[in-house]
């Protein structure tokens, strides 16, 4: 690919991105993020426990294994 070449696709590559944008997007305030509704549990414990028991029918499976 000659220079001409790779620097027109740069350039049009580099005009596809920036045809949108109205300068930065848009912020939310802060009373809104602090009115929304409450955070969701945390779903650690579910996904330990879950962990747990596919790594004790893995080495079940493995232990059927020969």
């Amino acid at each position: 690919m000659t220079r001409p070449t790779a620097l027109a696709l740069i350039l049009a590559a580099l005009a596809a991105c920036s045809g949108g944008s109205d300068g930065y997007p848009a912020l939310v305030p802060t009373q809104t993020i602090l009115a929304g509704r409450a955070p969701e549990p945390d779903p650690a414990p579910d996904l330990t426990a879950r962990g747990d028991a596919l790594r004790a029918r893995a080495d079940a499976l493995r232990a059927e294994m020969p």
